[in-house]
């Protein structure tokens, strides 16, 4: 006998869910397009302001990220979407600590706002349903892969000085 397969879906939006989504929207924003740099039509945020002091910033940045990513949770994004969303804010966080390369990085991906298109895609247009495992499965291997290619690096140093 074959064990039922659990369907997943997403929560539909209620009435009164509105206005948190839209206060997450607004916090997007303001994390990283909220600013226009005079002259240009590049926008920016607070996110890359605080990235300029190092370390704290950068862990204020990510943590508003994971509230932001919590909040969506809690509205109904998938187990996929969520996985999803943390990828985003965690390569803007370890990208985002390089010096001055991270800031810049910052201004032009704008984690927050792409983690709002991907609920709203999930809600709107039923994307990224599901658990995620085959997400979860590439991170492991590329972390295997990039643990062992240290390991390989460190024994070639080690070897090239001794």
């Amino acid at each position: 006998m074959e064990p039922a397969i659990k369907v997943i879906k997403a929560r539909p939006i209620r009435d009164a869910d509105l206005p948190s989504i839209q206060g997450v929207e607004r916090l997007a924003q303001w994390m990283d397009s909220r600013f226009l740099i005079p002259g240009t039509n590049i926008r920016f945020g607070l996110d890359p302001l605080l990235s300029l002091f190092p370390v704290a910033g950068d862990l204020i940045t990510f943590l508003i990220s994971c509230a932001l990513i919590y909040t969506m949770r809690n509205h109904g994004a998938s187990r996929k979407v969520v996985i999803k969303m943390l990828l985003n804010s965690t390569m803007d966080a370890i990208i985002g600590a390089i010096p001055l390369v991270g800031t810049i990085f910052d201004v032009f991906y704008r984690s927050n706002t792409r983690n709002v298109q991907l609920l709203k895609e999930h809600y709107l247009e039923g994307k990224h349903q599901g658990q995620g495992n085959g997400i979860l499965i590439v991170i492991a291997i590329v972390l295997f892969l990039v643990v062992v290619a240290a390991f390989y690096g460190v024994y070639k140093l080690i070897e090239a000085i001794f």
